[in-house]
Parts: C-alpha cells; structure tokens; sequence
C-alpha cells in the first residue's frame, strides 16, 4: 500500500512542477536488476511488463544459422555471436542459469502484453551483409507475431538504422550513436533519437528542437535520481533505465535527491580578470559579474498541482504576470500569508507528517520570468548562473531548456547554464515551492516564508579556472610564527596553467609572492612561513590578503582574493583554546531576518547587528540555523566575532524518539550533504572556530556519520557540537540548551571532559533575562564552563500595516486564524526588529563586560581592574570616573592611557582621597566608572563605553539608621456616611466606608488621587511571557483581585488602619495611614499568614506586594533616586546605576512586543511625579523601594489568562498615570519560557509582608 501512495504522490508532485507528460520507463536490457533475473533474459522481459514499463529494451545478434539471439556482447566466453551458430551458441549460459534465448521466444511475451513493447537493438555485425540480413530477419519474425504496433528499433549502426527506414518506413527507428544533430536525423527519416545522457547535456537545447521537429527523445542509461529528474524536467519522451521501479517511486520525494545539474560546491570568492580590482574586492566592480536581481514575472497558484503548464517554454506568453522584487519573499508582496511555528510543520492542521510525502494542497508554488543579455565579452567562458537562497527548492530552465534543481534553501545553487545561452537575449525561467522532501529538514523556530532571499546573479569563468582552494594557516606552538598551507584546485587538467600566491600583512606590505607546486592532475600546493605573525582573534581581528593568480599559455585570466586569519582551535583539559587561551563565549543566537524584507537581510543591516554586537560585549555568533549569506561570515572575520556555523538540518517535528529522521537511512544523504557543502563553501573563514552539525533533530547514525564526514574534510580540525547528542563521540563540546544553574552544577562537579557551551540559554522573551548574572557567576568560577548562546538576538516580528494607518510588530497569528502558530514565542530578542535594544540588552552587557572594577580601597580614589581580554590590554579603552553624592556629581576624573595586560590585574589611583567627598557625609556617595574606546575601534567610533562599574564609598548613618521623626496628629470627621475625612496641616485624606480605601488624598491643596479612583493594594502584574510560559496565571490567579472583605477601621489619633481579611489567601492584611510632619501621609501595608507554615509552599505566590493608585496625567515628570535609567528588576539591576533621574512618564513604558509588566525601576530612595509647573508629590521609605508610573493600567496591558494576539503598538495612552508602589515585585527569570522560575531569592512566596512609605508634597527634590 505505501509503495502505491508513494507512486501516486510522486506522479502528482511531478504534474505540480508543470512539467509536460511523464516520460515512458523503458527497461534497459530488460528489468534485470531484479533478484533472479540477468540482462537479456527471458525473466529480465517479463519483470519489466510485470513493472508496468511502457518497453523492455534488448540486444540481438544474428548467428550464421539465420537465428536472432539476445546478448548484449559481441563475444560470450571469447565466442562471437555473429560468427558462430544457435546450437554452438547454447551451451552459455546467463548469469542466473537460463540459456540465451531466442527473439522467437521473446516475441510471444510482447503479444501476451497490453502495455509493453519491445524496443529493439540490432547491435552492429562485422559486415554490411549481416546487418542486412539482421535486419530482414528481424522484420519477418515481428510481422510474423503480429506485434509491429508494439516494436521499435534502435540501433548504433547508421547501415542498419537507414535499412530498417528503407524496408519499413512505418518502422519507429531511432539513432544511438549521439553524433547527429535533431535536424539532420529528421532529413534521413528518422522517428527520434536515442541519445547516452552525456550527449543530450552537452547539447541540451537538441531535446527541445526534437520537439519541434516531431522527433521522439529517449536517454540512456539513466539509473541515478537525479539525472532521471534532469531529464524528467528537461521532457524527454522516454527514459531507460536499469532501476524502473526505483526511479517511478521515489521521484521528487527521493530524500536523496537533493540537486540536479548543480555545481559542486567551493569557497564563495569571486575571481576578477585584474589585480587591483582583486584587492578591491568589490564584485559588482568586475566584467566578470552581472547582477539579475531586480523586478520579475511572477505569478503565483495555491496548490502545487495547479501551475502554469509549460510556462518556461520560450513561447508562453507572460506578459500579463505581476512583478515581484527580486530577492524578495512572496508572502511579504501579498502571496499568501507569513506563518509562524516553533516546532512542527506549517503544514501540521491539514496534513500529517509521512517523510518524504509531501501535501500537494496549500504549497503554494511561484513561477518566474526573467530575460537577460550575456555580455558580449563573455563569449567563450564558462558562465554560471547563482541563487543565493530559495525556499524551499528550484527548478530552472533556460531559453525553455531544463538546467537543474536544487533543494536546501540555505545554501546557494549554481549552475553552469553555458550551453543553454544563446546570443542577445536570453530568458529564464523558475519555479519554487513552498514544500519539497527537503522542508522535513527544515523546521526551525522562525517565520515559514517562501521565495528568493538572497541575490541572483551571472558570472563568467575562463574555460580552464580555478575550482577552489583550502587553507590552514596555523600558528607555531610559541603562537610567534605563523605557517599558511595552501592547496589549490583547477576545474579541469592542464598543462599549461601555473598557479601564484602572494600573501599581503594587515598592512598592506606584500611579504612573499611565489609559484604554487602542481601535486596532481589539477591540484597545487604551497606553503607560506610568516614571521611575528599578527594572529587573529574576535578581540583583534587580523587579516592577512592572499591573491591567488592564474597563467594559462603566459596570460594572467583570473586573481581571486582571500581574507587569511591565523589562529587555531582546539580542546585541550575539556576547554576550548583559541590560539591557546580558554576564551568565553559571550554569545548569540542569530537567525537573519529583517522586519521588512524578512530572510532578506542587507549590508547595511549586517554591518547594524555587528556594531550591536560590538557595543553590547557580544563576541561570539551561533548562525541558527542554517549557514548564513557568505558576506556575514567576510564580516565577521573582518571585524573579529567568533562564529558556529551550523547546518541546515532541523526536524524538530518528528520528535526525538523512533520517528527522528537522524536514524532513517533514507535521509543519510541528506543530512551529509547539507554538512558536506556547508563545510565547503566556509571552510576558510578564520571566524568560524566551531561546526553545528544541526538544531533539534534527534539523534542517530546520521549524525555519526555526519560528525565523521567534518572530522575527516576540515583539515584545521575544529570542534563539531551537536546539541541534541549525549554521545562525547559526536559532539566534542557538550552544547545542551536551556540548562538551569543546578544542571550545569552538577555536569561541572563532576569531572567533566567536555567543555560546557550551551547552544541556547538565558531565553530572552519579552521582559525577561533576570538572572542572568546568574549564569556568568557560574560562567567565571568554573574553568570548563565557557559560555553560551543566548536565545536569541533580534525579536523575529514583521512590520505589518493595520487599517488605522499604524504598522505593529506582527508575529504568530497574526495574519489568519487558520494557519498553525506559536504566536509570539519568535520575539525573544535582546533587540527590537529594528535594533532597538530592549531594555534587558543592557544586563547583557554589563556581565559580558570585558573589565571588571573592585575596591581597593575605594574610600582613597585605589580601585583594582582586571582585564577579561584574553588577547589585548586595555591600551584601546580610557577610563572615566566620578564621584556621586546623592546622585549629583562632586568630583571627576579622567586617564587617557591603560595598559593592563590580558589576564592580569592592576591597582589604579584615580587622584581622589576621603578628604574630596568628606563634606558630603551626610550623603550616599558611590564611584562610577566607565571604560570608553579612546579612537574608533574597527565598527565602533570613538567614545563608546565597553565596561562599566559602581562602587559604594560611603554609607551615611541618616540613611543607615532613618526614622519618621515628630508626630502629628489627625483631625478625624465619621460624620458622613460615606467617607471618613482626615486632616493634617495641609494634607486632606478620604476613606470610603465601604471598602476602606483611600479614595482622596489632597497635599498642600494638590490632588494626587485622579478623581474617581483610590490607592489600593496591588499583588499582580500584567503577565510577562516568562509568567505564562510558567503557568502563572492560573498557579497565582488568586492573587489577581483577591477578594478584600473590609472588616473595618481602627481609628486613633495618629492613624487610621483598616483591616481586611482575605479568605481565597487565608491572610489578614492592614492598611495604616499616618500624618507626617512635612504635611505628608505615611502608608503602612502589613500581609499577615493565616495558614498553618507547613502549608505556605502550597499557597500561591505573590507578583507583588506593595499598592497603586491613578493620579492625573498632568503629572507626567518622573524624578527619582534609584536604580536606571532603563528599567530594571529584582533579578535584572545588576546592570543599572543607583542614580538621580528626571524622565517623562510617557518613556517610562516599554513596548514590548507583546504588551505586558514594563517600566520598573528597583532600589528606589525616593521617587517623585510633577507637573510641568514642578507641582507635584513624593514618596519615600526607609529601605529601597521598588516603582513605576505608566500612562496604562496592569489591566490594560494583563493579557488575562490566555494570550490572545495583543501589541503595545496598538495601545493607547489612558487619562490617567498609574502609579505603582511596591516593596518587592518578583523577579523575572530567563532560564526558558516554558516552567522555569525566577531564582528563590528573587520571589515573593507566600508570607507576612510589611512595607510603608510616605506620600508628601515635592519640597528640596535634590
């Protein structure tokens, strides 16, 4: 049953890519690749009608007894067949015992058939006669049986090809020799050609012209996939083979067929036809290259089975097509809908899963047209068309002549198109679907589009050119000398070429220019020696310049350039050494996309994200996961980021256990050659110092043999990682993802031989990473714990339009109900799609900070900084300081010139002593400091702070031992019956008698209570997506608006206190007011725990504790002496300086994505809200305070219980500003999104709770 599925879902797949008619199978010399059968065999005939072939091909002889024999040979056993008789004959036998049989014995099979013929070969004779007398023979025998209808003959002899034509021109007769052209074969009266594939390569537009001239085309022998696919595409009438009913199941769903007719392979460089243009480097720049991007013929079907028939004819017309822009991916022109899942297929609500099967309904399919002129220079070159990038394959034709196919959309394709062009214009023609086989291999976590992402362009190559090249350039043991090894190859064997090599300092200065060494048919060899050599490192990025040069007959035709870092990559005592040094991974997980243009990612945006890697103290790159755009890698090894490169391989969908495609056979080739060609295109990038052999795609064999293939290729021998793998012999770093604090722990106390790099960690979803410092505690005291891979660097959302007129960040869902989705979980970015930081990018670059700042001995200006750096000193950074007391500055300081070595610690004296800050004691003083870069450094300008730290200097006793000072007591009025009215000085208060809360508070004649609305406890916060992902919307839902029955007020003459009890909590909670002196109120909120203290682990946890209150939006100044200026949490501050702020209450909000909890500041003295007169109100406490104001309520930006396709873009401001005061709010976690908690300390579990402040009038903010 399964083969009869996969026949019909490979016959329909093949009408999807609008093909003509399917070609007829004839089964060469019979079906005799079968069990029990041999070549000519009377078995071999009947399996091959058993098979369903439209023919059974055979070879005869006629012996001297005027019998037609079958064998192909013309000698068995040293015996010719035309000189011998059938009795003579008899006595051989075929390989599987039968004798050889007669064409009369065969004929009779042919009659018994319904849909079989026999196809004929009368093999040449050695005379003329004989072929003759062959030819009478055999046409007697086939009118004999009847059978002319169900015969056709071919045949390598011209003689016997014209006699047959001659005694029966009904005959269908065609040539095999290969060396007559369409035209001259339809003037002799042939009915078609029968042409070996390598003819019909070499002269592919023969196929086509057949085609007009009503001749047939068959190929032979065609027994690999992917040249019957070639073929196939290419519309030949019939196909012979040796494996029929191979290629008929397997066709265009073969796992194995991943490319037809494409190059093979190499280093992306480009070769130029001049020296300096070499050096120059800029392709577009060369003769040699011409760019085809730009608008496109488009059209567009739903279904894969529904396209444009023969449309890549020469004379279809597609003029009434749309344009698309090219690169460009067609859902983002309005061709069907972006979709986002995490793991699964895009296909997963219609159809289930059944590798290599693919559905046919919904994979929408593009078709394009394009026209092109070759440049009249290019005549007599080689020229190559490339595709940077299709999802998710291509099919190409030329001038209405099939080129190839090509499948893994992360990886160019190019073609050799040279003998499909023809002089003027040229056209092309592409077809590409959504889906193909190779999409079970491409199931990453990221936006499911389609189309052409990357550029298309034409290039020319000599007839004889360089085919590629492998280095290794190494430093010796001492890391002083460097040694570069060069192995060169040509495309084709030639005597008369000469290979040269010069290799150019950083500098510019040329050190050796010399011959390479031929050490095979087309490969040379050299080896450079370099003295001091300038290694290469992400800290400092050296690159030397090889310009490889080709002289064929005494002309130079081609200097290809190449950027050469030497460095090198090893483990050694379970730690990964570059150039000798345990590094730390200061890492990111990379995807390339665009809010825009979505896979499409420019230059300019390229050279973006590595200035923001530069400034946030990331160093290292994950490129997940797929091999990236060949010019980020050139990037990276320009400006000094540490790359893993990883292949495109991830079938997250199938699952792990038995379904995983990593043990299927089927997908071995697969999986190898995504490894295979990902190896050989980067293999000369210094930046990549690690290979990810994939992401989530189960474990087997396949990897096994994958990790083998790399280990074997890679003649530097980096490190291969495999997350998903526990086997140490297929991954030599331990890469696991996600792994909390106790895990790695654990893996790091107990003698590891690995070094620990997690591929993925710290997920950055929403408001997140809290406790990431965490991470690097961990990080700097264990020797083999090296880093890791934050998940990940950009928010992967799109720009999308809404009705209104406003573009939103668009994510999962966002574009149908109907498509499967992970809504948001594709926005856990450190930046915004647009490369805006968030606000937790800054706690990244705190602990990723390259200089660490401790005290000495603060108190007297002596500070103690160690360098981090493993390969420079600190001779590129100045040093800024200053005093603060209370947030203002008192004293400043500047060093222009630090030399502390890598590694290495060093005790500065900035100048200051105790007796500069003395006469602010009474104050909080603490020491800033910054390391700025003192010139521009590679992508960074000058003045960029890299590192930073604040140090306490002094602690006064005010702040030490602070009291409420004086009493002042309430004038209390219960006449009403609905408010109870409190004064004090100017400080007017109102209770609501029914719930007790205050509901008007009045300072010095300012209200600060918006009218209508009271300050009341809050324990809830708009769910971050860590929240949700722990299910804390329904674990602490009882806190969300707990019922509060109101028990009443204590009224005294020094406070009112009304009193609560929470039965859903099992909590009694009071809230106490006091008049203060300064004609403020001071705010008590005590939570008491009713439940017995063995059951408080089964309450639920707080959110918060602390209160809110609305006041007029007049009030839009923020002043506050705290912790900033972004925000900042319990778990999130490390990164933020106790300092003295004045912000807009409009900035204070955050848009996340996704609208939840934003725009707290922690470690708060005192905070304040005014107006733009400076009128306004203060609070403060007597420990640090945690508190935001924001134009939105928790409930306005609380998704509720479910997330539901929320944006902050689509928010509007309220009326009011909502202020919210707390003790403590939870922390924010970052170990994933998917049940993991903020750390114990950083929670708020269930417990007795006290917090008071004071609300006052701004009096002497500063």
């Amino acid at each position: 049953m399964l083969r009869k599925i996969l026949i019909c879902a490979v016959l329909s797949l093949a009408s999807s890519f609008s093909l003509s008619s399917q070609p007829h199978i004839i089964a060469h010399r019979g079906y005799w690749t079968k069990e029990e059968s041999a070549q000519n065999s009377r078995s071999s005939v009947q399996n091959a009608i058993h098979a369903g072939c439209y023919g059974a091909e055979v070879d005869i002889y006629l012996t001297t007894d005027g019998r037609l024999v079958l064998f192909h040979d013309p000698t068995i056993e040293g015996v010719r067949l035309d000189e011998s008789t059938y009795k003579e004959l008899s006595g051989h036998l075929l390989s599987n015992g039968e004798s050889i049989p007669l064409l009369d014995e065969i004929l009779p099979l042919i009659v018994a058939s319904d849909h079989t013929k026999l196809i004929i070969e009368i093999k040449p004779h050695n005379h003329s006669h004989k072929e003759k007398a062959a030819v009478e023979k055999t046409l007697e025998l086939v009118e004999k049986y009847g059978v002319a209808d169900k015969v056709e003959y071919i045949s390598f002899s011209s003689f016997i090809c014209e006699s047959l034509i001659e005694a029966d021109p009904k005959a269908k007769v065609a040539y095999l020799s290969g060396s007559l052209s369409p035209d001259m074969l339809k003037e002799k009266g042939y009915a078609g050609l029968d042409y070996h594939m390598s003819v019909l390569k070499k002269n592919p537009e023969w196929i086509p012209r057949a085609k007009e001239l009503g001749l047939t085309v068959n190929v032979w022998t065609v027994n690999r996939p992917e040249d019957f696919h070639y073929f196939v595409l290419s519309g030949a009438d019939f196909i012979t083979t040796d494996r029929p009913t191979y290629l008929y199941t397997e066709a265009w769903q073969d796992p194995g067929v991943n490319h037809i007719n494409r190059a093979p392979m190499r280093t992306s460089f480009f070769a130029y036809e001049s020296y300096p243009l070499a050096l120059a480097g800029e392709e577009k720049a060369s003769v040699y290259y011409k760019d085809v991007s730009g608008l496109w013929k488009f059209a567009f079907t739903k279904d894969a089975n529904a396209g444009y028939s023969g449309f890549y004819t020469t004379n279809y017309d597609f003029r009434s097509w749309d344009e698309i822009p090219v690169p460009g991916l067609w859902e983002l022109h309005g061709y069907g809908d972006p979709l986002y899942v995490n793991k699964g297929y895009a296909w997963a609500n219609q159809f289930i899963s059944n590798p290599p099967e693919i559905p046919l309904l919904n994979n929408h399919t593009g078709y394009y047209r394009h026209t092109f002129h070759v440049p009249e220079s290019w005549k007599n070159k080689q020229v190559f068309l490339h595709f940077g990038s299709v999802t998710s394959n291509l099919t190409l034709w030329i001038n209405g002549m099939f080129v190839g196919y090509s499948e893994d959309s992360k990886l160019e394709a190019q073609f050799d198109i040279t003998p499909y062009l023809t002089e003027g214009e040229n056209s092309l023609a592409l077809q590409v679907n959504r889906w193909c086989d190779g999409t079970y291999l491409e199931d990453q976590d990221f936006w499911r589009l389609s189309g052409i992402s990357r550029d298309v362009f034409l290039f020319a190559r000599e007839k004889t050119h360089i085919h590629d090249f492998t280095l290794n350039a190494m430093p010796d043991k001492n890391y002083k000398n460097g040694k570069l090894e060069v192995l060169v190859t040509l495309n084709v064997p030639s005597n008369k070429a000469s290979i040269q090599a010069e290799l150019i300092d950083p500098q510019g200065v040329s050190l050796v220019k010399k011959a390479l060494s031929p050490s095979g048919k087309t490969t040379f060899t050299g080896t450079f020696a370099v003295k001091d050599v300038a290694l290469w490192s992400a800290e400092l990025p050296h690159l030397y310049t090889l310009v490889l040069s080709l002289t064929e007959d005494g002309k130079e035709t081609e200097f290809i350039p190449w950027k050469v870092g030497f460095r090198n990559v090893e483990i050694k005592n379970a730690q990964l050494l570059v150039n000798g040094k345990p590094i730390l991974i200061k890492g990111v997980n990379r995807h390339e996309m665009d809010p825009a243009t979505g896979y499409d990612v420019s230059k300019e945006r390229m050279l973006q994200d590595i200035e923001l890697m530069k400034r946030f103290n990331i160093n290292a790159v994950r490129t997940s996961h797929y091999p990236n755009v060949p010019l980020w890698y050139k990037l990276c090894d320009q400006y000094g980021l540490y790359v893993v490169d990883e292949a495109n391989i991830e079938s997250h969908g199938m699952g792990y256990g038995e379904n995983t495609l990593a043990a299927r056979e089927d997908y071995l080739q697969a999986h190898l050659e995504r490894m295979e060609r990902m190896y050989q295109r980067d293999k000369n990038h210094a930046s990549i110092i690690i290979w990810s052999m994939g992401n989530e795609a189960g474990d087997g064999d396949n990897f096994t043999k994958g990790y083998h293939l790399l280990r074997e290729a890679d003649i530097q021998k980096r490190p291969i990682q495999y997350e998903r793998t526990a086997r140490p012999e297929v991954s030599d770093i331990y890469a696991p993802m996600y792994r909390n604090y106790e895990i790695c722990i654990n893996y790091l106390e107990n003698n590891p031989q690995r070094p620990l790099i997690q591929c993925e960690y710290a997920h950055a979803m929403g408001n997140s990473m809290g406790g990431f410092g965490r991470y690097w505690e961990l990080i700097r005291t264990y020797p083999q714990y090296q880093g890791g891979f934050i998940w990940d660097f950009v928010d992967q959302a799109l720009f999308l339009k809404r009705e209104e007129g406003h573009y939103i960040y668009a994510y999962g869902g966002d574009y149908n109900a109907y498509d499967v989705s992970d809504q948001n979980f594709n926005c856990n970015g450190l930046f915004d799609p647009s490369r805006n930081p968030n606000p937790h990018a800054y706690e990244v670059a705190y602990h990723h900070q390259d200089v660490w700042v401790q005290n000495e001995k603060v108190s007297d200006g002596k500070i103690r900084i160690f360098n981090e750096y493993f390969f420079r000193d600190l001779s590129h950074l100045s040093l800024d300081w200053e005093l603060v007391a209370n947030g203002v500055p008192v004293k400043k300081g500047h060093i222009s010139t630090l030399k502390t070595a890598p590694g290495q610690t060093q005790v500065i004296d900035l100048g200051y002593r105790s007796s500069h800050w003395e006469p602010y004691r009474n104050k909080e003083i603490f020491l800033n400091v910054y390391f700025s870069t003192r010139n521009s450094l590679g992508i960074l300008p000058a003045g960029v702070v890299l590192a930073k730290e604040q140090l306490v200097v002094h602690v006064p006793r005010a702040i030490e031992e602070s009291g409420q000072k004086g009493t002042l007591l309430f004038d209390i009025c219960t006449g009403d019956k609905n408010w109870l009215v409190a004064r004090a000085g100017t400080m007017h208060a109102e209770f609501s008698k029914k719930d007790g809360f205050l509901s008007r508070l009045s300072l010095d004649g300012k209200e600060i209570l918006k009218e209508n609305t009271c300050l009341t406890p809050h324990f809830w916060r708009a769910l971050t997506d860590n929240d949700f992902g722990a299910a804390l919307q329904i674990k602490n839902a009882r806190w969300r608006n707990p019922h509060m029955e109101f028990e009443g007020f204590e009224l005294e003459e020094d406070r009112i206190s009304a009193s609560y009890h929470l039965p859903e909590l099992q909590a009694r909670l009071w809230m106490t007011y006091r008049p203060t002196p300064d004609g403020g109120l001071q705010v008590t909120q005590t939570l008491e725990a009713l439940a017995r203290e063995e059951e408080w682990a089964d309450m639920p946890a707080l959110f918060r504790f602390g209160v809110r209150f609305n006041t007029p939006k007049e009030y839009n100044k923020l002043h506050y002496y705290g912790k900033g200026p972004h925000e900042n949490y319990a778990d999130r501050s490390d990164g933020s300086f106790v300092g003295l702020y004045s912000q807009l209450v409009s900035d204070q909000f955050y848009p996340y994505i996704r609208p939840q909890e934003n725009g707290t500041k922690t470690d708060i003295r005192w905070w304040a809200l005014s107006d733009r007169t400076g009128a306004g109100f203060q609070i403060h406490s007597d420990v640090p305070f945690s508190a935001s104001a924001l134009h939105f309520s928790t409930e306005t930006l609380d998704d509720g219980m479910a997330k539901n396709n929320r944006h902050s873009r689509d928010l509007k401001e309220e009326d009011f500003t909502q202020c919210c005061i707390d003790l403590r709010q939870t922390g924010l976690g970052c170990v994933n999104t998917w049940g993991a908690l903020p750390l114990p300390e950083h929670m708020l579990p269930y417990g007795h709770y006290t917090f008071t402040f004071t609300l006052s009038d701004i009096t002497n903010l500063y």
